[in-house]
């Protein structure tokens, strides 16, 4: 793969994506891409899930419930 190819991807991801950078302690690394590899996921989306799930959750746990 050249050069061109490259930075004309690099150029699409900066257009299309966010970054969010995330360390985690030496170790659990392998810990978390072991489990996104036994889900059949990539770790990005693995995570990726973890989030929203977790958003959604929060949401729905933060929102009383109406009464008609």
């Amino acid at each position: 793969m050249g050069k061109t190819s490259s930075k004309v991807k690099d150029r699409y991801n900066a257009k299309a994506y966010d970054t969010i950078l995330t360390r985690v302690a030496k170790g659990q690394k392998q810990q978390i891409q072991a489990h996104a590899a036994e889900q059949g996921e990539s770790v990005n989306g693995f995570i990726t899930r973890a989030i929203f799930e977790t958003m959604e959750r929060d949401k729905n746990k933060a929102t009383p419930t109406e009464t008609v």
